[in-house]
């Protein structure tokens, strides 16, 4: 799949939005400097994106402030109609933030196309809960008293999300923090910031008060300003383990609440039982979907020693039948990782887990740069082969920590209590996958399994209306469904002497 340097260029003009700010409803330049965003694919800059200092995040949380009261205070049937236009304005440009998605990071253009409609989805989902927002009546005795609880928002949510997630992550926060009565300040990475600011111009365009929606693209230092400003109340983070560390050091200062949506390094069990051809597929194609830069992507193959054969032939000739390259072509599986910098790092670990005279693993497939013979112009993006190591050490780096690149590390096991310590001997907890026939073995492994989600025989398909989020340092709170509404409002108890 050729990367078409040309249209790339066009496509960044035609589609991308100004990098500027959105505080209210003023969109001024940031003052912290200029980034100069990089396509991914072609490793050419397409567009600047001006960076918010800690002024401008203070003035964006104060833009949310004096929102907050007329947002919280709107009839719930008119938060509710707000988001299902939101929904239909994120429908109706599905196109072109698809193509956004695909120029900032690099989004395959399949799942580029779906990404728009899923972030859709979970505005419209939260905006039917705009008005189901219910207390409840406490019994007392023995004393003759009413007791009653109230839900409502705390103010104004900070969301700081990271490239990968997009539009779709955002909707996922701040449908359910809008829907419960909170204004947002949405601060997203500088490498990718474009889809958030076009989604917040659509909340102006759906009718939004200005103020209830802010966007300030930034870096490190933007995202420090914002959780340890006093007018956010809470905070919800998509990263990684380093900012989620110094985000908790921030917060603790003012005891500030934070939901971690965090990484992840799932294992994928196949038991002798499975449609091993079916399994072998699956573990060849679904980490290596995004280059591998998926945090609930099952990373770990674990096969039974007696099928190990079979299904890692299935693996490798799966993956390396992948088509690497153009993201803009549908046809493309695997595109570029996000940055120059994912890449080295990537070959970092790579080369350390093939060094030595005891490397942790066997190289099967891959192990390095996309092959560029027949289309030069790979060696200019950010493309890696799609990689499988055989027979890890379980204690290995490359076993052990996130690498988010199209790496897939394969373990063996003798039996079923092996299996479950395998897909737990991690301190990572987001999701799980079992591939087996044997319903009972299904639902008995997927209860052991110390993960936050669990997929038997497919793909998280992560609805709407499923709560989503991880245990261990893959973070705490929810995202998606009820539980995700819950993040963000607080009960209060009231008490009536009778």
């Amino acid at each position: 799949m050729p990367v078409d340097v040309d249209r790339h260029a066009a496509l960044a003009k035609e589609l991308l939005p100004p990098g500027r700010l959105l505080v209210g409803d003023d969109r001024p330049d940031g003052d912290a400097g200029t980034y100069a965003h990089v396509n991914p694919a072609t490793g050419r800059e397409q567009a600047a994106v001006t960076l918010a200092g800690p002024g401008q995040v203070g003035a964006a949380v104060d833009a949310a402030r004096a929102a907050a009261v007329r947002w919280r205070d709107l009839r719930p049937d008119g938060r509710r109609g707000a988001l299902l236009r939101l929904a239909a304005l994120v429908r109706r440009d599905a196109e072109r933030i698809g193509g956004v998605l695909t120029l900032e990071c690099a989004v395959p253009a399949a799942t580029a196309a779906a990404l728009p409609r899923r972030a859709a989805d979970y505005l419209e989902y939260y905006a039917g809960y705009a008005d189901k927002l219910e207390g409840r009546v406490i019994p007392i005795f023995p004393e003759n008293a009413f007791d009653y609880t109230l839900t409502e928002p705390y103010g104004v949510i900070g969301i700081i999300s990271t490239w990968n997630g997009g539009i779709s992550s955002v909707a996922r926060k701040a449908g359910a923090a809008l829907a419960a009565g909170n204004t947002v300040v949405v601060k997203p990475m500088e490498l990718a910031p474009f889809s958030s600011l076009l989604f917040g111009e659509l909340a102006l365009e759906a009718g939004l008060p200005a103020g209830v929606v802010n966007v300030v693209p930034g870096d490190e230092v933007a995202g420090a300003a914002l959780v340890r400003h006093p007018g956010v109340d809470k905070i919800s983070f998509t990263g990684g383990q380093r900012a989620a560390r110094a985000i908790l050091t921030d917060a603790a200062q003012s005891i500030k609440p934070v939901v971690l949506e965090l990484g992840g390094k799932s294992g994928n069990i196949v038991f002798p039982d499975a449609d091993l051809a079916a399994a072998g597929r699956f573990a060849g194609t679904v980490c290596m979907g995004m280059a591998g830069q998926g945090c609930v992507f099952p990373t770990r193959l674990i096969v039974h020693e007696s099928v190990h054969d079979q299904v890692v032939a299935t693996a490798v000739v799966t993956a390396a039948a992948l088509p690497v390259g153009d993201p803009l072509d549908p046809a493309t599986a695997v595109g570029p990782v996000v940055s120059a910098a994912a890449r080295d790092r990537i070959l970092g670990m790579l080369g350390r887990a093939l060094a030595g005279p005891t490397p942790a693993g066997e190289l099967l497939l891959g192990g390095g740069p996309a092959d560029a013979s027949a289309d030069p112009a790979l060696a200019d993006g950010f493309f890696l082969a799609p990689t499988i190591l055989d027979r890890v050490d379980p204690a290995a780096q490359i076993a052990q920590e996130e690498v988010f690149g199209p790496v897939l590390s394969v373990l063996t096991f003798r039996d079923e209590d092996e299996a479950v310590a395998l897909a737990n001997g991690t301190p990572y907890g987001l999701a799980g996958y079992v591939h087996t026939t044997d319903l009972r073995r299904a639902h008995r492994v997927a209860a052991r399994l110390d993960a936050g989600y669990i997929s038997l025989g497919g793909f998280a398909a992560l609805p709407a209306s499923a709560p989503f989020g991880g245990f261990g340092r893959s973070g705490y709170g929810k995202e998606g469904g009820r539980a995700g509404l819950d993040e963000f409002v607080r009960a209060k108890n009231v008490y009536l002497p009778m």
